[in-house]
């Protein structure tokens, strides 16, 4: 008979591994700062075509030199869908900070400087985008409240779902798992200097799931294992066999996920895909924190909040 694995013994080196993360993040917040994408703090972007190679830096010296009143930055993807046979197509993307919108002036001469500092890449203008810093705020407040409601709906359902187990403490400690996944994620932007846009919404919406999922899994295990083990039993071996049983399950569900992602995010380094690297990576982080804390945080936690309202009640 397979050994069952002591989660509960070790779950203070669970709980420190976790809070030092979190220290870390904390510190690189407060040293770095979080980065907030133009789609939430407001801004002009500017799109442009071009052909061939490019000197990044170049780019960068002229772009500053024909707007030295703005805080500009750019990025440069592939573009798939304009390359041919002799020239590979790219597209940049120049995005100006600030509440004012760019003037016509600025924008030609923007692109009169490109097309005299890189006659043979071929610059064409494409489009110009505008948000407003309020309307990223109020963008900001609606994602977040949608991470609100989506957590607190899903706590709701794991309370009624799992009431034979305590549903009020498996639900609160659900919760404490998702806001660790979300962290993680979170310090992931800190630390890799990511700014802040729409895809960490949909990043954390989506790990949100993936780690209830297997939140769930194992409460379902956990309340068939105390069934048949009856209300007697220990709820540390219980947990610890319910989570043993799963842990394979869960954890070849996760290495699944993560290849898939993991391809996805190597085929668009390769074709300098930054939208899709943006979300592929902190997908992939949110998809280890959200196995891990379904094993080590939400469960542990559930077993100590029990015990310690059994021993109350004694």
């Amino acid at each position: 008979m397979k050994k069952d694995l002591n989660f509960i013994g070790k779950s203070k080196i669970f709980f420190g591994i976790s809070l030092a993360i979190i220290a870390i993040g904390l510190i690189c917040n407060i040293i770095f700062g979080v980065t907030l994408d133009i789609q939430f703090k407001g801004g002009t972007i500017a799109n442009y075509g071009f052909v061939g190679e490019i000197d990044q830096e170049a780019l960068k010296d002229t772009i500053q030199s024909a707007t030295p009143e703005n805080q500009v930055s750019f990025t440069i993807t592939q573009d798939i869908m304009n390359n041919t046979e002799d020239e590979q197509a790219y597209a940049v993307s120049i995005q100006f900070a600030g509440n004012e919108s760019v003037s016509s002036d600025v924008l030609g001469g923007i692109t009169t400087a490109l097309e005299e500092k890189f006659p043979d890449n071929h610059f064409e203008y494409k489009e110009t985008s505008s948000v407003e810093a309020a309307m990223g705020v109020k963008f900001l407040l609606k994602c977040l409240t949608a991470v609100a409601i989506a957590s607190v709906l899903m706590v709701i359902y794991v309370t009624i779902r799992f009431k034979r187990i305590g549903g009020l403490s498996a639900g609160v400690m659900a919760l404490v798992a998702l806001f660790h996944d979300v962290a993680m994620i979170y310090f992931m932007y800190v630390i890799f200097r990511m700014p802040i846009d729409s895809s960490f919404i949909a990043v954390v919406l989506m790990i949100i799931g993936y780690s209830l999922n297997d939140t769930i899994v194992i409460y379902d295990r956990v309340r068939e294992e105390r069934r048949i083990a009856g209300p007697k039993a220990g709820l540390a071996g219980v947990f610890n066999h319910s989570a043993s049983a799963v842990m394979s399950r869960t954890i070849a569900t996760s290495v699944t996920t993560l290849v898939a992602i993991g391809t996805v995010y190597v085929v668009a380094t390769i074709f300098n895909l930054s939208s899709v690297q943006a979300f592929a990576l902190p997908m992939m982080i949110g998809i280890i924190s959200g196995c891990y804390s379904s094993l080590c945080i939400a469960g542990p936690l559930w077993v100590l909040w029990n015990t310690r309202k059994g021993k109350q009640e004694a």
